[in-house]
């Protein structure tokens, strides 16, 4: 791979450490309407000097069925802690793929002037990632499910969580998937893509390891001197008498430059875990979950879900 202008030179492997900020969480449900039950899994980006932040939200209408349907709301802010919402979301369930379960998750990348935002298209049975793009961050186009005919391991067509680098490598952009492993996708146009059968990170075999249940994709991807930054979403088994099946954390993996399906080096232990009342209770107990990274004024902000139901932040000072 050619020297790039977007390599974050002074970042090496593992990224960190970060510090939970002690106002945590800095956005939570709110109204009675569309955010009224959840706010939770943000992306962000940086645009004029502000951190925008697309985040998803669950209403009470299909509670004890599939917990609300989920829609994308956006807000902004301009010191990355305190941040004013739009009063209405800018992505909204209308294709029968997409309810009753709705849009969730969302994950942004921008490249030439255009955002381009994954996210999971649910119908209550089947989850379905899906890909949408804008100029401005609140009118956005929906280009459909990215993988109609992807299995994977699971019986359905299922997939989801996709993060997409910021420029081609070899010829191609880049995106890693995934949630029961992670795979890699390519495209040339970012909006049709190709994935590769063979996962290229999967669980660990130890069922003690922070990751030996899941891993998916966090957000976007970090070019780096050393190789392709992933930070990933894990989770593993815990305690019956605990009362939970799994508790997610937060990793790290690196892969090659040269071949973003190598993998070079992984963590061999979570660096965000949930800690607080408030990570490790709400509609999915013991739940930190990291989907956006913005480097702002100097830091780098990782903006994540706590216990699948409000937002928090930490900060990693270079």
């Amino acid at each position: 791979m050619q020297k790039s202008q977007r390599i974050a030179g002074t970042i090496r492997f593992p990224m960190g450490p970060f510090e939970k900020y002690e106002g945590n969480p800095i956005l939570s449900p709110q109204g009675d309407s569309w955010e009224a039950k959840d706010v939770f899994n943000p992306a962000v980006v940086v645009k004029d000097d502000k951190v925008y932040m697309l985040y998803r939200a669950e209403d009470h209408t299909g509670e004890g069925e599939w917990n609300g349907t989920s829609r994308i709301g956006l807000a902004v802010s301009e010191d990355g802690i305190h941040f004013e919402r739009r009063p209405e979301p800018v992505l909204v369930p209308t294709e029968p793929y997409e309810q009753p379960g709705g849009c969730e998750d969302p994950r942004v990348t921008l490249i030439d002037n255009t955002y381009y935002m994954t996210y999971t298209a649910y119908d209550g049975e089947c989850a379905r990632m899906c890909l949408a793009t804008s100029k401005d961050l609140v009118h956005w186009e929906k280009r459909g499910v990215l993988f109609p005919d992807w299995k994977g391991d699971q019986p359905r067509i299922w997939s989801k969580s996709g993060a997409i680098l910021p420029e081609k490598i070899n010829g191609k952009y880049v995106m890693y998937f995934g949630d029961s492993a992670i795979w890699v996708a390519y495209s040339e146009d970012l909006i049709h893509w190709d994935p590769v059968e063979k996962p290229v990170l999967q669980t660990r075999q130890d069922p003690g390891a922070f990751d030996s249940v899941l891993v998916e994709p966090g957000p976007q991807p970090l070019l780096t001197e050393e190789g392709i930054l992933l930070i990933y979403n894990a989770a593993h088994p815990l305690k019956e008498e605990r009362g939970e099946k799994v508790r997610y954390a937060v990793g790290q993996a690196l892969f090659s430059l040269d071949d973003p399906e190598q993998l070079i080096q992984r963590t061999e232990r979570a660096f965000l875990e949930p800690q607080s009342a408030d990570e490790c209770e709400g509609q999915v107990d013991h739940v930190v979950f990291a989907e956006g990274l913005v480097e702002f004024q100097g830091k780098w902000y990782l903006y994540f879900g706590m216990a699948d139901s409000k937002i928090g932040v930490a900060v990693y000072r270079p």
